[in-house]
């Protein structure tokens, strides 16, 4: 009896030494839990506890430096007195390519080790228990800030443990794989926008460098998603790597810092800036590291075909007439269908030409986008409206429009004599201009079909892409393609005369009430310094156009010729001083007392965004910009009213604006990450964490009011 009672107090002691993990927490999109390497703590000892994460497939999560985007893993802990936790053991990440944005995390299973300082006067026999609060952001194509509280029961032992039985040789082998200093010579010179980061010693002289890749524990020393080129050397390595934000104005960080994977295996380095050595370089250029297997991105708009594609951007393109800001353009074409109405032949040249016009100009657009994309740049559709110079000089070659339609000077034949040689070949000119005008204004709106049209283009290779633009450009040329070969309707309108110059006067109006739009944009993008300018060189344009018609009227007038090209150089000159201008517009706080009083909003950013999740409160997002008529409608007819401000206070939900107006990186890539490529888009977060609803692209008060009930129900 003795000897059995001895058997089982030794088969307690054996139990009780030996952590006791709660069971694992289901966040959502990952289990998480507490994992140790041995079976107890020594006092004045360190005891490594990992976070276990197993995250669902096509999920990941991020390391201490996530990239162009996201945020990293963070543990809070909670610990008997005089326990202390350091750092945590980051494993070497995964390249996560996410459109034209470049991030680092983890997929799968993941362990991150933690080293836990045991107090000298740790009682034997006791038990400590380790709690910790885990955030972590989890991401597909949406991302959902996810958190746990997960708690470790451990012995407190004399002698040394052995390892744990389940999980002992899965934390060391985290451990011996983790990145460590390594003794490795590294040093980083500037060579215009590149950092040669030369690194040399021992492991790796017969290393397999064709692997070769630096992730930098800085997010704002490298262009993330740039390659980076490996020159082999007799005693290493040299990477050319794209200099970041933390490079420019001259300044250099004191040391370059990360950490160094050959694939297999890592080290952490740190480079100081010096003299690159010659054993690092001199061996040929290997070809840029391969990206992981993993790739968590799924190409946004991966859910449509290319058939279906070409279907959305054509039906996108036809509903694309229908917004306000192609109202303007559309007017000037009809002028010149109003003027080839009883010429058939005409008529079909002037609908072939419009669409040429608007074929050539997408293409062109589309294909500087995906240039643009495929150097690295977070840009999206409607792009050339976020540059001020662009915006005021599209708002100066709409002022020039309406005076020349006013009757101010002539561009070109009068709509009178439009059915003359001469006419015809200066107004298939025009029709050609006609269609690249209403492109370039166009491309700011996004209609329905378009969205989803625009996210499966920017994520293919451009063979796949351009055909998409295409559609989309036929889609808004077609209308009055078929307007002009359809002789039938043409010839209900009047014979040419005097009502067609009346006409022409008023369709003038339009254009100058885009000129006033385009004003206004470029206000929110530069403040009334840039206005100021914008102003001034629109005076001047004004008086240039005048003085060229007072020299047509009464020819020849040299000198009035002279003083309007003058004029229109200074108009130039004054247009380019807006690339200079950085003053910046108010904040959106201080946006927010004017006409969205109502309803206050704060600035848009994903940290806000996972901290209002994090509370269990309801957010509503509006991406939008001040040059996207659509968002405008929207916010004037949709958002600013008491409905949505009543909807937003009784579910105690907040409401964020990400402004897209100037260049934002981090919007472009929460843009793509739902598969988008432009604005409007509105999401909805729920108060229960789950993935957001998102809203379509013409709203009413009483479709956000109802989402935003639904949000805090769920």
């Amino acid at each position: 009896m003795s000897r059995l009672l001895a058997v089982l107090l030794g088969l307690f002691a054996l139990l009780g030494a030996s952590p006791a993990t709660a069971a694992p927490v289901d966040t959502g999109h990952l289990e998480a839990e507490l994992v140790a390497q041995e079976r107890g703590a020594v006092p004045g000892g360190t005891v490594y506890v990992a976070l276990r994460q197993k995250i669902d497939k096509g999920w990941h999560t991020y390391w201490r430096n996530p990239g162009d985007s996201g945020e990293p893993t963070s543990i809070r802990w909670t610990l008997p007195t005089g326990w202390q936790a350091g750092d945590i053991v980051w494993a070497t990440p995964s390249r996560m390519p996410i459109g034209p944005l470049l991030n680092y995390g983890y997929a799968g299973e993941v362990l991150l080790p933690v080293p836990i300082q045991v107090p000298v006067s740790a009682k034997v026999g006791s038990t400590a228990t380790l709690k910790a609060d885990v955030t972590f952001l989890v991401c597909e194509l949406t991302c959902v800030p996810e958190a746990a509280t997960l708690t470790l029961t451990v012995p407190v032992v004399a002698d040394a443990p052995g390892a744990d039985p389940l999980w002992g040789e899965a934390v060391a082998a985290a451990l011996a794989a983790a990145p460590r200093p390594s003794g490795l010579a590294a040093v980083y010179a500037i060579d215009g926008g590149i950092v040669r980061l030369a690194v040399t010693g021992a492991p790796l002289k017969d290393a397999d460098l064709s692997r070769a890749y630096f992730f930098p524990f800085d997010a704002t020393v490298l262009d993330h998603a740039k390659p980076q080129p490996v020159e082999r050397g007799a005693e290493g390595l040299t990477l050319s790597l794209p200099a970041g934000v933390a490079f420019s104005a001259g300044q250099s960080p004191a040391a370059l810092a990360g950490v160094l994977s050959l694939g297999g295996r890592a080290f952490e380095i740190s480079a100081t800036a010096g003299l690159l050595p010659p054993g690092a370089r001199g061996g040929g250029v290997l070809p840029p590291a391969p990206l992981d297997d993993h790739d968590p991105a799924a190409k946004p708009g991966s859910a449509i075909g290319l058939p279906l594609a070409l279907l959305f951007a054509f039906v996108g393109g036809l509903i694309l007439n229908l917004m306000p800001c192609v109202f303007p353009v559309l007017s000037m074409k009809a002028a010149a269908l109003a003027g080839h109405a009883h010429d058939p032949r005409a008529a079909r040249l002037q609908g072939v030409a419009y669409l040429l016009g608007v074929l050539a100009t997408f293409l062109a657009l589309a294909g500087a986008l995906v240039a643009l994309k495929a150097a690295g740049q977070a840009v999206g559709w409607g792009f050339q409206l976020q540059s001020p110079v662009m915006v005021a000089g599209l708002a100066l070659v709409m002022l020039l429009v309406a005076l020349n339609l006013s009757g101010v000077f002539e561009a070109g034949t009068s709509l009178q004599g439009a059915g003359a040689a001469s006419a015809a070949r200066g107004g298939l000119r025009g029709s050609f201009l006609t269609g690249v005008l209403a492109v370039v204004v166009a491309a700011p709106c996004t209609a329905p079909f378009m969205a989803s049209a625009m996210g499966y283009a920017l994520t293919r290779d451009a063979w796949l892409s351009l055909p998409v633009f295409a559609a989309l450009g036929l889609g808004l040329a077609s209308p009055f393609v078929l307007l002009s070969f359809a002789p039938a309707l043409l010839t209900r309108l009047p014979r040419p005369g005097p009502w067609m110059e009346t006409l022409r006067h008023v369709l003038a109006f339009p254009m100058y009430g885009a000129v006033a739009w385009l004003v206004w944009v470029l206000a929110q993008q530069t403040g009334s310094a840039g206005l100021a300018l914008a102003l001034a060189a629109g005076v001047l344009a004004a008086f240039a156009a005048w003085l060229w018609g007072h020299a047509q009227r009464r020819p020849p007038a040299p000198v009035a010729r002279s003083l309007a090209a003058l004029l229109a150089v200074a108009v130039i000159a004054l247009t380019g001083l807006l690339a200079l201008e950085r003053s910046a517009p108010e904040s959106a706080a201080a946006q927010a007392s004017g006409e969205t009083a109502q309803v206050p909003y704060e600035p848009w950013s994903p940290e806000r965004v996972a901290a209002l999740r994090a509370e269990g409160r309801p957010v509503f997002v509006n991406f939008t910009a001040a040059w996207c008529v659509t968002c405008q409608v929207n916010e004037r007819t949709s958002l600013s009213t008491r409905t949505v401000a009543e909807a937003l206070a009784r579910n105690n939900a907040v409401y964020l604006k990400a402004d897209w107006t100037r260049r934002d990186a981090v919007i472009a890539a929460a843009l793509t990450e739902h598969g988008r490529a432009g604005v409007p888009l509105y999401l909805v977060y729920g108060a229960d964490g789950s993935e957001p609803v998102v809203l379509p692209q013409l709203l009413t008060e009483g479709m956000v009011a109802e989402a935003l009930d639904k949000a805090a129900a769920r």
